[in-house]
């Protein structure tokens, strides 16, 4: 019976799971996809298929207005990936005057936790700055670190700037490996630190790579009721914030994912956070396109292989996809240049 059911109805499923692969690779597209984008499906569709777990991505290339969507609009678990949201309410409330980059901060003990990072290593008390907080928090996704940040600026702080950004599906819930405060929304047990959706996380990337940190209050005042929002390009002042910010997530050490297939490793060419757990391997990157950046977000769930190896399944599918997207979007290759504050691009009109 057994035998039966593996000649019968595993090569069904198989073609089942290929049709919906298919399928959710044009779900988003109305008409045919131009010859490019139809290249780039075909390409991506084998990729996605032969994942022992489940796929979503959005990926945008912001001068050319390509983009690519699977699931894109999906509630997931973002892993670490969330810890961008605490990143970008750091650089408003510095460039703000609320917060500076050589604060005292002072690691205390009882405040370490495990998991990733290096801080739990360290003897307590330590005063660091906000900075190498920060720093350590985005490069090595260092636990510890990210709730000293949580401490810093508080929970609603983050979640309040992510509604403001109309990021209604991100979310941080809470600290990393420590009990819950407060009543948890419903949905927290399913997603456990912070949800997210892929297209979110990305625009949030790009909100951070474009550098833009003040909201055009005139704007707002007049668009007060309808939800419209508008930031400000970035001053030199912006960009001084952006800088840093940049130089953190370019200086990632988890370079498995996005840049892993890329040109020269990705070096000084990707700016990225990774998101891991048990059956979740993510990614959240700028990729410096010669041709014009692009922010991919790729999210892979319900993955069979929870190997925390540099091989693991989830790790090389998100690789894959990467640089199919790279290679598809900036043949031409990679440029460091173009991953500055703005990104490059002119100046909206």
């Amino acid at each position: 019976m057994i035998n039966k059911f593996v000649t019968v109805c595993l090569p069904l499923l198989s073609a089942l799971f290929l049709a919906v692969s298919q399928q959710s690779l044009v779900a988003q597209q109305v008409g045919p996809p131009p010859p490019e984008e139809a290249a780039l499906r075909a390409t991506l569709g084998p990729i996605i298929e032969a994942h022992h777990g489940r796929v979503a991505l959005f990926a945008v290339q912001r001068n050319t207005g390509r983009e690519i969507a699977v699931d894109a609009d999906k509630p997931l678990q973002t892993a670490s990936d969330i810890k961008l949201a605490i990143l970008y309410e750091a650089m408003v409330q510095v460039r703000a005057g609320r917060a500076h980059w050589n604060e005292e901060v002072i690691l205390r003990p009882g405040d370490a936790v495990g998991g990733s990072g290096m801080l739990h290593f360290f003897d307590a008390p330590l005063t660091l700055t906000l900075k190498d907080i920060l720093t350590m928090m985005v490069v090595v996704s260092d636990n510890t670190a990210t709730n000293l940040m949580i401490d810093r600026f508080g929970l609603n702080a983050v979640n309040a700037r992510m509604d403001f950004l109309r990021l209604t599906q991100t979310h941080l819930y809470k600290k990393v490996f420590k009990p819950a405060e407060g009543k948890m929304p419903d949905d927290q047990p399913k997603f456990g630190l912070g949800k997210s959706t892929p297209r979110e996380m990305a625009t949030l990337m790009t909100t951070i790579g474009e550098c833009r940190l003040r909201q055009d209050a005139a704007f707002s005042e007049h668009a007060k009721g309808s939800g419209g929002l508008k930031l400000l390009e970035s001053d030199a002042a912006d960009k001084a914030v952006c800088s840093v910010a940049l130089t953190m997530l370019k200086d990632q050490f988890y370079r498995d994912t996005v840049p892993r297939f890329l040109p020269g490793g990705g070096d000084q060419t990707v700016a990225s956070k990774t998101g891991s757990l048990d059956t979740v391997r993510n990614d959240v990157a700028i990729v410096a396109g010669k041709s014009g950046p692009i922010v991919l977000a790729i999210f892979t769930y319900e993955n069979v292989d929870h190997a925390y190896t540099v091989d693991n399944e989830g790790e090389v599918t998100v690789a894959k996809i990467a640089k199919a997207i790279a290679d598809a979007w900036s043949p031409e290759g990679l440029d460091a240049k173009q991953l500055v504050p703005g990104l490059g691009l002119p100046l909206a009109r």
